[in-house]
């Protein structure tokens, strides 16, 4: 597998960090845990239940060595986002989700959280159309 990189960009592969000085492509040759900058999402960002999801389960992919403190913070998180949940889309995805991390396929249950974004912040534009404004 072949990844190209520009000038200053980072790759995170089995737990290390990576920055190119300069345009480069590098060939992976064996199996290897990658995750390009663009897909790493800072502790700032985790806003949202699911992005706290995406959170835990980048943390399962990056420090495989802290996997089963990450794996049960995975199973409250993917519970509570069940319980208060009603949409059926969402639903199936987290049950997809579950499975690929059972899996330890990270980086697929990563997409597909990222897939769900969307559901999720419609929900919530929604719900926030519901609250009373306080004055």
């Amino acid at each position: 597998m072949c990844i190209s990189l520009r000038s200053g960009e980072k790759i995170y592969i089995n737990g290390a960090v990576l920055r190119v000085d300069r345009k480069v492509t590098l060939e992976l040759i064996n199996d290897v845990t990658f995750m390009l900058e663009s897909q790493v999402m800072q502790v700032a960002d985790a806003t949202t239940p699911l992005r706290q999801l995406y959170f835990v389960v980048q943390l399962m992919l990056m420090s495989p060595g802290d996997i089963e403190q990450a794996r049960a913070v995975f199973g409250h998180q993917r519970c509570a986002i069940y319980a208060a949940a009603d949409n059926k889309e969402l639903l199936q995805g987290l049950d997809a989700i579950e499975e690929l991390v059972e899996a330890k396929r990270y980086y697929e249950a990563l997409r597909k959280i990222r897939g769900l974004f969307e559901i999720e912040q419609a929900i919530l534009s929604s719900a926030d159309m519901l609250l009373p404004v306080v004055a």
